[in-house]
């Protein structure tokens, strides 16, 4: 595939070829017994490393992260339910979310009635698995379809489960890109369930392919892609970074972004921050029906980025929402509930999101004593009349309420004009020293011109 950054992709974008690369990916992690520490989520990020140049960063266990504190380290190879034929019943070889994520070694003779306290299931879908977990908590468990619960005979099964739980570490995935300046736009996306497709594995390939096509551009901003485990993952990353927080000026979690629903937005806790605003702006921009969620403190990693003590502008980025859509948490969250175009469709909105931040600059009106003739300059039609152009009509806008206080997309929602149009016609303004570019709200003439 020909390397592309930002311009190249939005100018030239190939749905098709996005789609199946996403796809691939996606493919490639799903048998990974993926937890919130161990070796399934190190052998997930080394993977990732063929897309992404990203940095592990390993975590001591006990180590402090404000009130967690880092869990010892699990990793399992096998795991099993033997009947009295020596049959696997249920076999962990043939589905990582047979085992309740976490459980602690087991290797014993237990009757079915007293297996069953271990076994969970769901009634309601006979033929799917749950998954199940137990982090802060040593016990063990089996998670299995309704059906194979039914089969299972009243007699003594072999219990087996080859797993460790000690002190290790707890890893995350990080990668930076340097932009022209040091504010940051943070991308994270929760890394730890094991084969899950929508909810885990959609938002990390969408990060890592979005992180490819940034590399590769002249940015404005800084931008900091996180791969972390759920809810301690952010935790400690927070934890580690809190003097560098203030950087953060824009930020995304990404999840369920790979089945065929509509997108949902839910706004950071400030609720009108700079990136609620874009995301909501690109959204209406492709006339399809979307939904908008307020901040709530339930969710995804987006509830410790937003905790009060942190409140940095961090929304969430999805489709249909965790717990919205019927395979989530179960084995039906596999391969086949995610699409090719759905993934596309997500990377190429985010694409979207990313460019309206960078080009959503303040500008000074350099000639604010009524409207500057533009006619003269080659910039209006000769002759009068009622029905302006596109361009012109963004001029006259950008003209009025380019004071340095209002950025161009606050202009793109008070003139109904498309934020592109807008921003075409500022660069010709630019060029024609009628407006300037500036670094801070306030009119402030300390900005720079744009070529």
């Amino acid at each position: 595939m020909v390397e592309k950054g930002l311009k190249q992709a939005l100018e030239s974008w190939d749905s098709t070829g996005a789609g199946e690369e996403l796809y691939q990916i996606a493919s490639a992690l799903y048998p990974i017994c993926r937890s919130i520490t161990g070796n399934g989520l190190r052998q997930s990020l080394r993977w990732l490393q063929k897309w992404v140049p990203l940095s592990l960063r390993e975590v001591p266990s006990g180590t402090h992260v404000f009130d967690w504190v880092v869990p010892k380290e699990w990793n399992i190879r096998d795991a099993y339910l033997r009947n009295s034929k020596g049959e696997r019943v249920v076999d962990f070889q043939k589905c990582n979310l047979h085992v309740v994520n976490y459980s602690i070694p087991v290797s014993q003779k237990i009757r079915l009635v007293e297996l069953r306290k271990n076994l969970f299931t769901l009634p309601d879908t006979p033929d799917w698995i749950p998954y199940r977990t137990s982090y802060y908590k040593e016990t063990w468990g089996f998670c299995l379809s309704h059906r194979q619960l039914e089969n299972l005979a009243d007699e003594e099964y072999e219990v087996r489960i080859d797993s460790t739980l000690e002190p290790g570490s707890l890893t995350y995935g990080e990668f930076r890109i340097q932009g022209e300046t040091d504010d940051e736009v943070l991308i994270s996306s929760h890394s730890c369930h094991p084969s899950l497709c929508n909810d885990n594995l959609s938002g990390m390939v969408v990060a890592a392919k979005l992180a490819q096509y940034l590399s590769r551009s002249s940015l404005r901003y800084s931008y900091r892609f996180l791969w972390i485990p759920g809810t301690i993952g952010a935790i400690t990353w927070l934890a580690r970074n809190e003097p560098a927080l203030s950087h953060i000026k824009h930020g995304l979690v990404l999840s369920c972004v790979g089945d065929p629903g509509r997108f949902t937005y839910k706004r950071s806790r400030r609720g009108k921050a700079e990136i609620d605003r874009t995301v909501e702006y690109v959204l209406r921009h492709f006339r399809r029906e979307f939904d908008v969620l307020d901040f709530s403190p339930q969710g995804y990693d987006e509830r410790q980025y937003c905790s009060p003590g942190i409140n940095l502008p961090v929304g969430c980025f999805m489709r249909t929402p965790s717990g919205k859509y019927p395979q989530y948490h179960t084995s039906a969250d596999d391969l086949t509930l995610i699409t090719q175009p759905a993934l596309a469709e997500s990377l190429h909105r985010l694409l979207h999101v990313v460019d309206v931040l960078e080009k959503n600059h303040h500008y000074l009106n350099l000639n604010p004593k009524c409207e500057p003739q533009l006619g003269r300059r080659g910039l209006y039609r000769q002759m009068g009349g009622t029905n302006n152009s596109g361009v012109e009509e963004a001029m006259l806008w950008l003209l009025n309420l380019s004071d340095g206080d209002q950025s161009l997309l606050d202009i793109a929602e008070r003139s109904k004009l498309d934020f592109w149009s807008l921003n075409k016609a500022a660069e010709i303004l630019v060029k024609h020293d009628l407006l300037r570019r500036v670094e801070a709200s306030g009119g402030r003439a300390t900005g720079h011109r744009t070529s």
